[in-house]
């Protein structure tokens, strides 16, 4: 059904809340690809435990399905797509527990011809009420373009015309999506074969948000040193899935001493960009 501009810019989602644990950091780790040893240990294990940046999706990521049933946006959750994702981490150090609230609205409606882009902002807050998360869910609703309103910005974020200035390779595992679905993301796209196939895939796909946390590793190993103070805010387009057992690798372009511009395809597929139009800025 048509897009109604009016009734659904602005409108509000229901605030949800989040109670945080060391043990839903760690799962989320895990889920991620974080090796339970080196560097990587505090990630992974409840003794100095530190919180993965890129965990900042997953308190509001509810936020994407609340959409469904917004005023003005009768859209049908087949169709839909998670086309893209910013996320910045206002508060340092992310907390290990405590409930955090998230605030969703619809921000922003872009009429792509072929689909809507739908821009769900959110900011999460700890219980003090800072701002703790903010984040940009972009949904791509196939079949509801044509309504009339704004194309929206270019993607941006295009790697300069020379070699990265660094790579990272980093293997999956078989069962990757099985654990990073814990943190809350049940769609049985990424665990049921039967649900695959009718979805045109010949096995279950990685979530686009698993290896948004694999390249957010790759740039906290290689320019952040693994602290998490370090690392302020990623945006990425999700271009095409990746499967459980491949090879994340992740090229790095540093611009300046604060932004990086990278993407990432994966070892197996080397010409098929899974994230791309993507940066990772740093707090310097």
């Amino acid at each position: 059904m048509p897009i109604d501009l009016k009734q659904a810019l602005g409108a509000e989602i229901p605030p949800m809340t989040y109670q945080m644990t060391p043990d839903k950091a760690i799962l989320y780790a895990l889920g991620v690809g974080a090796e339970p040893e080196g560097e990587e240990l505090c990630f992974v294990y409840e003794n100095g435990l530190k919180v993965l940046p890129t965990f900042g999706v997953v308190p509001p990521f509810p936020a994407m399905m609340g959409l469904i049933g917004v005023p003005g946006v009768q859209i049908n959750p087949v169709m839909i797509l998670h086309g893209e994702q910013y996320l910045e981490i206002r508060k340092h150090p992310i907390p290990t527990s405590g409930v955090l609230t998230s605030k969703p609205r619809v921000a922003n409606i872009y009429d792509k011809g072929k689909g809507a882009l739908i821009e769900v902002e959110c900011e999460t807050l700890d219980e003090k009420g800072d701002v703790v998360f903010y984040n940009i869910f972009s949904t791509f609703a196939r079949g509801e373009g044509g309504f009339g309103g704004p194309k929206g910005p270019a993607p941006g974020n295009e790697p300069p015309d020379r070699a990265p200035d660094a790579v990272v390779e980093m293997k999956t595992l078989r069962r990757q999506a099985a654990i990073y679905r814990l943190s809350g993301d049940y769609n049985p796209l990424h665990i049921d074969p039967q649900f695959a196939a009718m979805a045109g895939y010949d096995r279950p796909i990685i979530h686009g948000l698993c290896t948004f946390g694999f390249v957010g590793r790759a740039v906290l190993k290689t320019y952040c040193n693994y602290d998490p103070a370090k690392f302020k805010s990623i945006k990425v387009r999700f271009s095409r899935p990746a499967w459980p057992g491949d090879t994340i690798v992740t090229e790095m372009w540093k611009e300046s001493p604060s932004r990086i511009i990278l993407r990432a395809h994966t070892k197996e597929r080397p010409g098929e960009y899974v994230l791309t139009n993507a940066a990772v800025e740093l707090n310097v």
